[in-house]
């Protein structure tokens, strides 16, 4: 997308650079799509923009990059890579994190290996996981590929700090290198609740079945983060034997954790999943909360409808049957026993 721009970017200059006025947002738009001539202008009077306000217009550039994906802040970040200040080049990282090109993973690894902060290194290794997934893929040249990958290998056996290696392990989640599953496996048995919420994040992007027992049993951890993470992996996984769980589980205390189920729900689907999802529908009130049952009931279409392509391949006597009896649909029922109950008392 295109923007028009009837403002010319001196003025946006220019208010960007009057702190004692509130930076319009409408100028946010302008930030898209900019050309050689103005990134030369805005760099070249970038640092004399103070750092609360690159800051701020940083994040807001970020949010309005995710709300509307026509708009293009490509630029703008590239540009912000090379802040002087950690907090912009990690908001940098993030309005990247939605392009794909090569030289981007350069720039990643860059900072990977050697930019003076910890948190900006470790958004290098998750943003680096995108590449290692298109390798997966073949959609970047095989030496692209290697190169992330070993990497992101080199800092998980290294002495960098904890949350570094960590990310990197969870971005190499999705490789299918030899020595990836022996890692996941340390992770997971170390003890740590951190290392062991990564080490599930790991396997849910593995797309290895065999990973299952792990996230199963990890469903039922006292620890939110572990629950958290594994109700993800079994979506990602589309582990069938997690769904008695995962309806349990849009009871959890922690909200993130009930989000993910119900995603991972959606991802998994089978009987009872759509009145479920349906039902916290019609119990809820938050926007929020409504906008993203929206979408899980639009991704179970999805998931119907891509289960039903296999099938409409096979002969009729093939798909003939009784549907199985399902008993991962105990928590709706008892819901639907709650709503019974409603209806019956007097006003």
């Amino acid at each position: 997308m295109v923007i028009q721009k009837d403002v010319p970017f001196q003025q946006v200059v220019e208010a960007l650079l009057d702190t004692e006025q509130v930076f319009p947002p409408k100028y946010l738009y302008q930030f898209s799509d900019l050309e050689g001539d103005e990134v030369a202008w805005l760099a070249k009077v970038w640092p004399n923009v103070p750092t609360w306000r690159r800051q701020a217009l940083m994040e807001d550039i970020a949010q309005l990059g995710q709300r509307d994906t026509l708009l293009s802040f490509e630029a703008l970040g590239r540009m912000t890579l090379q802040d002087p200040e950690p907090v912009l080049r990690l908001l940098a990282i993030q309005v990247l994190n939605e392009f794909e090109e090569q030289d981007l993973a350069r720039s990643f690894l860059q900072l990977l290996s050697s930019d003076p902060d910890m948190e900006v290194r470790a958004a290098a290794a998750t943003a680096l996981g995108q590449y290692v997934y298109a390798g997966e893929l073949e959609t970047i040249p095989e030496k692209l590929n290697r190169r992330v990958v070993e990497g992101l290998l080199a800092v998980t056996h290294s002495q960098e700090d904890e949350l570094v290696r960590r990310m990197a392990l969870e971005s190499l989640g999705y490789s299918s290198r030899d020595e990836i599953p022996a890692l996941i496996d340390a992770a997971y048995n170390s003890g740590s609740t951190e290392w062991i919420a990564s080490a599930l994040f790991a396997m849910g992007r593995s797309a290895n079945k065999s990973w299952r027992p792990q996230v199963l049993a990890s469903l039922r951890s006292v620890m939110p983060a572990i629950r958290l993470e594994a109700a993800r992996a079994a979506g990602e996984l589309e582990l069938k034997e997690a769904r008695s769980r995962l309806f349990e589980l849009l009871d959890d205390p922690d909200n993130e954790t009930r989000l993910a189920s119900i995603w991972s729900l959606s991802q998994i689907g089978g009987e009872g999943v759509q009145l479920a999802l349906e039902k916290l529908y019609s119990h809820s009130d938050d926007e929020d909360e409504l906008a993203f049952l929206d979408e899980a009931l639009d991704n179970l279409e999805y998931t119907k409808e891509a289960r039903l392509l296999p099938i409409l391949d096979l002969p009729e006597t093939e798909i003939t049957g009784d549907l199985e009896e399902d008993e991962d649909i105990t928590w709706f029922s008892e819901l639907e026993e709650e709503d019974d109950e409603d209806e019956d008392e007097p006003d």
